[in-house]
């Protein structure tokens, strides 16, 4: 009797380890098959400025391509759309918003793999992708009027950025003060400074910035002015 039983688990143990071996070499496999699964790797939070051009690629990882991209609930700011094959949102912002609205991305395999995220799009007011101010506000400093300003670039291409100064007496007559025109990059700033010699009166100080971007056809604008006239007189 203990001989038979002998026999009888060496018999199991002989037919079970194929199958047992099976699983494990189908685990193995999947493994070295290096399967990732579906997820949207694009930060949720994004921004973009109204009349700036918006190229934003959704980009996958995992899954088996060609994915398939839709928004499926929320809805995209007017004058945004999003390629279905490509992923890439693309367009001019027209208002000044926060959206909210959630994408989602199917991938070719069978049965499909999806992911989907939510994305905040800030917009912000053209006038916020140029600023300009008093750094050092205008003061009368002997015969001159002087000062500096900071200008900044808040958007994410560079400015091909012009700035003038000027002091306008009581007769609509202008004086240069300052001038100058350079490349202002992405998420940048700069203090100008400005002086010079009118000669006698009263000046209101104007200050303007005009911001080109060749990349989008764009052109930002940005003004100061003093609210009362600085007077100049010589003895």
């Amino acid at each position: 009797m203990s001989g038979s039983g002998n026999r009888s688990i060496t018999c199991r143990i002989v037919l079970w380890l194929p199958w047992v071996m099976g699983i494990a070499g189908s685990a193995t496999a999947g493994a070295q098959d290096g399967f990732v699964p579906l997820a949207i790797t694009t930060a949720s939070a994004q921004t973009a400025v109204v009349g700036q051009a918006l190229n934003l690629t959704l980009t996958p990882k995992g899954g088996s391509p060609p994915y398939n991209w839709q928004v499926i609930s929320g809805k995209l700011p007017d004058g945004l759309e999003l390629d279905s094959a490509s992923g890439v949102m693309a367009g001019r912002l027209r208002a000044p918003a926060v959206h909210h609205f959630t994408v989602r991305v199917q991938d070719s395999s069978v049965p499909p793999l999806q992911a989907q995220r939510e994305i905040v799009l800030t917009v912000a007011g053209p006038n916020r992708a140029l600023t300009l101010d008093w750094q050092q506000p205008p003061v009368v400093h002997h015969d001159e009027i002087r000062g500096s300003l900071e200008v900044a670039n808040h958007s994410d291409e560079p400015f091909d950025l012009t700035v003038v100064v000027l002091a306008v007496n009581e007769i609509g007559r202008a004086t240069a003060l300052g001038y100058q025109h350079f490349t202002l990059a992405p998420e940048a700033s700069q203090i100008i400074p400005f002086g010079a010699g009118p000669g006698e009166g009263a000046y209101m100080v104007h200050a303007d910035a005009i911001a080109e971007v060749e990349s989008t056809n764009s052109i930002y604008r940005a003004r100061k002015q003093t609210t009362t006239p600085l007077r100049l007189k010589f003895e």
